[in-house]
């Protein structure tokens, strides 16, 4: 049979298999398990980027009463088993008492699995959760980032990054409360606020970047330092002063934003993923852009993501497609309620899904996103929305 028309069949078995998710509300899972998960993936990448609709049946409703804190985080491990974080600190205080755990865990079904996480003995949690990241062995990484200006839970730095296993046994930290002596400090992190782990090496590659400006590299067993940069692969300079929170962003008119290639230094280091290939995407939130790099730190390219856009935060974390060439590569835009899927060879802008609003499938402060094999987009939103949403393939 021709590979065209291969092809064809393929996008027509998925378009009728999105068709009958979306007629079966709740119970979409029985349908999308039993498409042919490989061929459907092929065929997307081959024909062009997806289109997405609202899953209405993520998330579920929670166990024990539990009340959720503002999500900000979403991590897709590889049962296609969804992780959120979130700040439990943010929830009502007469309903307090119900606060879900920060950490919790939802099967490929979207069905509740545990939750663990927060304050306890023997390491130091946070006080503004941030980023959170499941590795190939299944170990689950969280970042926190407070203070921030104007928006502090408390008076002192989550400098630290923490490791745990799945079932959420502490493993080990870095860092700590006010210990970082900034980017030239390579034995703490300052506020950071993302991690990816590249399983070829082990290593850690940390979005250290809300209070530094740089992109820290660990050994994913020890946390041994091995190497840091800055953007192009400068030398990371410190933004402002040690023991301060961040100062607000500067004008979105600043030419050395929307203009020419960009700062010599990253504004916020905000998301990082490491492809399959080992190159190091980083999610440059208030230059609105993607800088490229070698696991080694060279500088490969970079691309802008809707530098046009009214809002001047916009690509705040990167997540891969799931076929074996990770063709495409998708970018939450935080300021704009978008989400922008990108070629990943070129860094081109070829498609996006979303539009900015409070109702259900709308987009306010898309903080962190994730996907899943099936393509599913999974997206945490702080702000007014307080909320994680699911986005399945509607087609092309």
């Amino acid at each position: 049979m021709p590979r065209y028309l291969m092809t064809r069949l393929a996008l027509l078995a998925l378009v009728a298999a999105a068709v009958l998710v979306g007629c079966g509300g709740g119970g979409d899972m029985a349908e999308e398990s039993a498409m042919p998960e490989e061929s459907a993936t092929d065929a997307m990448a081959e024909a062009g980027p997806p289109a997405y609709e609202l899953d209405p049946s993520f998330p579920p409703e929670l166990p024990n009463g539990w009340v959720m804190g503002v999500p900000t985080s979403v991590a897709v491990d590889a049962r296609d088993h969804v992780w959120v974080l979130s700040r439990p600190r943010t929830v009502p205080e007469d309903q307090m008492a119900n606060a879900a755990p920060a950490v919790m865990e939802f099967d490929a079904g979207g069905a509740f699995v545990q939750g663990w996480g927060g304050p306890a003995d023997g390491y130091d949690w946070p006080d503004t959760e941030h980023g959170i990241f499941v590795d190939h062995a299944s170990n689950v990484w969280v970042t926190g980032i407070n203070p921030r200006a104007g928006n502090n839970v408390s008076d002192r730095a989550d400098d630290v990054l923490l490791k745990f296993s799945a079932d959420g046994e502490f493993l080990f930290q870095k860092g700590g409360y006010g210990v970082s002596g900034g980017n030239a400090d390579t034995d703490n992190p300052r506020q950071p606020a993302d991690v990816s782990v590249y399983a070829p090496t082990n290593e850690a590659f940390v979005a250290d970047g809300y209070g530094n400006r740089r992109v820290w590299v660990l050994d994913a067993d020890s946390g041994d330092f091995k190497r840091q940069w800055g953007a192009f692969g400068n030398e990371p300079e410190d933004a402002y002063a040690i023991g301060v929170a961040r100062p607000e962003p500067g004008p979105p008119e600043d030419p050395l934003v929307t203009m020419g290639v960009g700062p010599e230094q990253f504004g916020i280091v905000h998301g990082i993923g490491v492809s399959n290939d080992g190159l190091v995407y980083v999610a440059d939130r208030g230059n609105r852009r993607i800088q490229v790099f070698t696991a080694e730190g060279r500088y490969v390219k970079q691309g802008f993501v809707n530098r046009s856009g009214p809002a001047s935060s916009t690509v705040a974390r990167v997540a891969f497609s799931r076929d074996p060439d990770q063709r495409y590569l998708y970018a939450n835009d935080f300021g704009n309620g978008r989400v922008w899927i990108l070629d990943r060879q070129s860094l081109d802008t070829i498609g996006e899904f979303g539009s900015p609003g409070a109702e259900p499938g709308q987009l306010t402060n898309l903080h962190h996103i994730d996907v899943d094999s099936r393509g599913n987009v999974f997206g945490a939103e702080v702000g007014r929305n307080r909320r994680v949403q699911k986005f399945r393939i509607a087609g092309n």
